[in-house]
Order: C-alpha cells, then sequence, then structure tokens
C-alpha cells in the first residue's frame, strides 16, 4: 500500500499529542505494537504494579500462524512482555475456541509464546468458568455467561486478528469478544450483528490491538489455503473498540458503515465510527 493511500485511509495528525487511535505499517508484529504503545504513553498508562492482566487473542482455529486464522503468536507474546514490564502482578491469556482447545493452543503458537514470554495460559472450555452478566443496553442479547478472568482482571487487553467472516462480513475486536463468551451459537441464530454490538455495551476491553499482520482476505474466519491471506504488516490500537473496528475495516477496503454491528455500535453509542473528528497517528516503520 503507497503512504498516500494509507494517509487517505486512515486521515488524523501525526503531531505529538493525545491520540484516539494509532495505525501502523511495515514492521514485524512485536515491532509495532512497541511504538503504537509508545505513541499512547506505554503500557504503564493501562498497566499498574500488581494488577492483574488477561489477554484475549483469537486461538479459534487448529492451524499454524501462516494461514492467519488466529492472532500472531508475537504480538501475543510482546504484550505480555511489556505487561509484565509494567509490574502487572498475573498476565492471563485465553479464549475460547472453535477447535479442541489443547490442539489449537499449541498448534497456533500462541501457548508456547505466551508461557515463555512469562503468561499463564487458560483454557477456556468449561461452562464452569462462566458467569452470567446482565447486558444492560442489550436490544436483542440481554444477559450472557462471561468468563471469570474478564469478569475479575484488572485489565483487559482485546487482541483480534483482522480477516473476513462468513456470518459478519469482518471479524475484528467486537467479533472477538464472541470467545470471552459460553454460548456463541445463540448469537448467530439471533441477529448476529446486533449481538456484537449489545455484547460490546457492556464487555469493555481497556485497549484494543488489532493484528493485521497476515490478513485472510476471503474463505474466513478459518480459511482454506496459504493463498486466501496477503501480509499487510500492519496494527491498529484504540481504547476505542468501535474506532479500531472501522479503521481495521477501512484498512481491507470496506467502509464502516457496510459492517452491520460497526454501524450498530456506533449508533448505540459504544464507540466512533466515524474517523474523521479523532486524532489518529500513523506510524511507517
Amino acid at each position: 500500500m503507497a503512504l498516500g493511500s494509507y494517509n487517505k485511509i486512515f486521515g488524523g495528525t501525526s503531531a505529538e499529542q493525545s491520540y484516539d487511535l494509532v495505525a501502523v505499517r511495515g514492521g514485524d508484529p512485536a515491532t509495532m505494537f512497541d511504538k503504537a504503545i509508545l505513541s499512547l504513553g506505554g503500557i504503564k498508562s493501562y498497566v499498574k504494579p500488581n494488577q492483574t492482566v488477561v489477554i484475549k487473542p483469537n486461538i479459534g482455529w487448529d492451524g499454524p500462524p501462516e494461514r492467519g486464522a488466529n492472532t500472531n503468536p508475537a504480538l501475543v507474546a510482546r504484550i505480555v512482555e511489556h505487561c509484565l514490564t509494567a509490574g502487572a502482578k498475573t498476565v492471563y491469556v485465553f479464549d475460547h475456541t472453535i477447535n479442541e482447545w489443547t490442539r489449537t493452543y499449541s498448534n497456533s503458537g500462541i501457548e508456547k509464546a505466551a508461557k515463555d514470554a512469562g503468561a499463564k495460559i487458560v483454557a477456556g472450555n468449561s461452562e464452569s468458568y462462566y458467569h452470567q452478566v446482565t447486558i444492560r443496553n442489550g436490544r436483542k442479547l440481554k444477559s450472557d455467561k462471561v468468563h471469570e478472568l474478564i469478569l475479575e482482571s484488572d485489565v483487559f487487553i482485546n487482541v483480534p486478528i483482522l480477516k473476513t467472516h462468513g456470518g459478519s462480513i469482518l471479524t475484528i475486536s467486537m467479533k472477538n469478544l464472541m470467545g470471552t463468551n459460553w454460548d456463541r451459537q445463540w448469537w448467530h441464530g439471533n441477529d448476529l450483528h446486533q449481538c456484537i454490538a449489545d455484547y460490546a455495551s457492556e464487555i469493555k476491553p481497556t485497549l484494543n490491538v488489532v493484528d493485521a499482520y497476515r490478513v485472510m482476505k476471503r474463505n474466513g474466519p478459518r480459511g482454506v489455503s496459504l493463498s486466501d491471506v496477503v501480509e499487510m504488516k500492519s496494527l491498529i490500537i484504540s481504547e476505542d473498540i468501535v474506532a479500531a473496528d472501522a479503521a481495521a475495516a477501512k484498512l481491507i477496503g470496506k467502509e464502516p458503515e457496510q459492517i452491520g454491528h460497526i454501524r450498530i455500535a456506533s449508533e448505540m453509542g459504544v464507540g466512533k465510527s466515524d474517523l474523521t473528528g479523532l486524532s489518529i497517528n500513523r506510524i511507517t516503520i
């Protein structure tokens, strides 16, 4: 992608200031996160000494990183390292996987990367880990069972991968929250886009880090072959989950209003899908 096109997509300004969103391109996943989090004041702006942190990547599918179905393990590891350097007491990594969880955790590369970086890996495969929560502003989804780590940890870092999805068109930050709940099938059968927006109105990550290093541009969310994946070498980070998804949608060539749950969440006031009024830092490595 040419620099001019990149700047046109994200707009904003690169002057030193407080940013609503940071978009980085051209580096490896770890380096891009280093640059992005520094631009937001460093990880200590979000993680304080002795706090517990939960990191929720997409670890849904039994496949290697090259297939682009799961979050890049190098990115997960770097976020863990930053959190521990900030003094976090414990950093947990988990997902409620689609495929069998032990194989998925292992073959995605995320289990080893997270453990090597100092995190604790937690399973998401037992209903006993999930507790009923009222979705106070939900239009369709009125309550749901949420994993206890999301409810009990001091800091929640949401780390989705950008890719296509047969049901929701794209899966990014808001869709990645499916995996912190127990019954994902109910969402699919009861207005998926509204349920995604409803859940995001209640379950709010501290920070959203969108992995767009390898992007599955077709046949998502699992993919068929390596030909489904393109290297975009990009990363988007924001406290605003809707803005993060809007920017990621534009990166893959979609307008935010084309994605039902982004449009609905913006209308509900969950976040901002109109990027024109945001302070955005664009970094090219």
